[in-house]
């Protein structure tokens, strides 16, 4: 009785123990491995912090006096799924970069773009978006107390990154962390960061990286849903741009702040506002015949303005600045000087002009070519316009470079006016204050993530 008993017994723990393999979920994701037990297909950039391989992982170790290191991928990659494990010293800060990138122009080479935060700190922010060498935090764990308690202190952690067109989401042991709709960046590289220390940091402090893999085919088929709500950046302020002063110009919905150049209220036609993108309708290329320009309700002086902007092909804006709407009453636009918008390949205003290539894409019209070498994003593609104007001193940047800078009210400067279109107007750019214009030339172009930072309102 006893022997049958105990065979009773063995055959259902053996069926207990079928059932839970059977039952268990297999991992059927054809993962590509990205870390071979060497550095093959790896590259640093930044500073000079060591990587090595130790025990199946890559090994980062921080080092005095260097900026930011990063291990980068050769390979670049737009749409994908990744998980990894890592280990942290708890007195360090770290993250991985996705969809980043590190270009000559752009601050001497520095990598920017997504980092998924690595946090040992109180703060546990791990799995967290920041935006490396641009915008600065995109989704804290402020509001994700569960995700904040899921980080393991001097343990590993697993990570799971999704990245499929604009939408990222992430998640930390299993828990989602953070979910970001933003379409800054489409490709770039993946990195693992060490981040620069201070002299009252102890140097050779690590952290490891094991098991990373990758998959890049059929993404809607192992994608998971994401239950949080998500972090919307189009006609957004973050965390870090509230704290430097920026605000939105425009809200992304209504047409509250602006108004017709030559109009009491908004135009009643040839604008647009749909899905957060503000765009003047094309009339055939005739100036100000659609709805004609819009202009700020507000007038400023010393500002910085980040605009971004889609043209399509041929087409003709701009963005004008220290504009005084009471000039030139006739047709045309209003006067104030202007940053280019030009579709430089098609347009024949680029070859154009009263100095040679003064009316080319981020040009200070009719004035001061634009640097040739300057970055351009393909037509139907967004691109970042970026103006400071402090005292007398303006620059012109185009997607993180600085295409152009001068002096208003300058002795050249006043040479270049009296040489354009502008001679026939007085004191012409030299206002201490005036409204931002949109300009309507009477080509479809399109707007959106307008910004301003300013150190007095007038």
């Amino acid at each position: 009785m006893t022997h049958k008993m105990n065979k009773l017994k063995y055959g259902a723990v053996a069926l207990l123990l079928c059932w839970a393999c059977t039952e268990a979920p297999k991992d059927d994701t054809p993962w590509v491995d990205l870390f071979d037990g060497t550095l093959n297909g790896w590259d640093q950039k930044g500073g000079e912090a060591h990587y090595t391989v130790k025990d199946d992982a890559i090994v980062g170790s921080t080092v005095h006096d260097t900026p930011n290191s990063f291990l980068t991928t050769d390979k670049m990659y737009d749409d994908f799924i990744m998980e990894l494990d890592y280990k942290v010293d708890s007195t360090m800060n770290s993250g991985i970069q996705i969809r980043s990138n590190s270009f000559p122009y752009y601050q001497n080479g520095r990598v920017h773009g997504y980092q998924i935060e690595i946090d040992p700190s109180d703060r546990a922010w791990s799995a967290g978006i920041y935006d490396e060498g641009r915008r600065g935090w995109l989704v804290t764990l402020d509001d994700n107390p569960e995700a904040q308690k899921a980080f393991k202190q001097n343990d590993w952690n697993h990570y799971r990154i999704e990245a499929i067109g604009d939408t990222i989401k992430t998640w930390i042991n299993g828990v989602p962390a953070a979910h970001l709709v933003d379409d800054k960046t489409p490709s770039g590289f993946i990195a693992l960061q060490v981040h620069s220390i201070g002299k009252d940091q102890k140097a050779g402090t690590e952290i490891a990286w094991r098991n990373i893999k990758i998959l890049t085919d059929s993404l809607s088929k192992y994608t998971k849903s994401m239950t949080l709500q998500p972090v919307v950046t189009k006609n957004h302020i973050n965390v870090d741009e509230a704290k430097n002063g920026w605000k939105l110009l425009w809200d992304g919905q209504t047409t509250n702040g602006w108004r017709g150049a030559r109009l009491d209220d908004f135009p009643d036609k040839g604008w647009e506002i749909e899905d957060g993108v503000l765009t003047v309708l094309s009339t055939g290329g005739e100036e100000s015949a659609a709805g004609g320009d819009i202009v700020t309700t507000d007038v400023y002086g010393d500002f910085e303005l980040m605009v971004d902007f889609k043209l399509t092909e041929g087409a003709n804006s701009g963005i004008k600045y220290y504009v005084n709407t009471d000039l030139n009453k006739g047709p045309g636009s209003s006067i104030g000087l202007e940053y280019q918008l030009l579709d430089d390949a098609v347009h024949p205003d680029a070859k154009l002009g009263n100095h040679e290539g003064s009316r080319t894409l981020a040009s200070l019209y009719d004035l001061i070519k634009a640097d040739p070498n300057k970055p351009v994003n393909p037509i139907g593609e967004w691109n970042t316009a970026h103006i400071i104007s402090k005292g007398s001193h303006v620059e012109h940047w185009l997607n993180g470079m600085k295409v152009l800078e001068y002096e208003r009210g300058s002795d050249e400067f006043k040479k270049l006016v009296s040489e354009s279109k502008y001679v026939v107007w007085p004191n012409f750019g030299e206002a201490p204050t005036g409204p931002i214009l949109l300009q309507d030339h009477g080509d479809r172009v399109s707007f959106k993530n307008i910004k301003i930072k300013t150190t007095e309102k007038q």
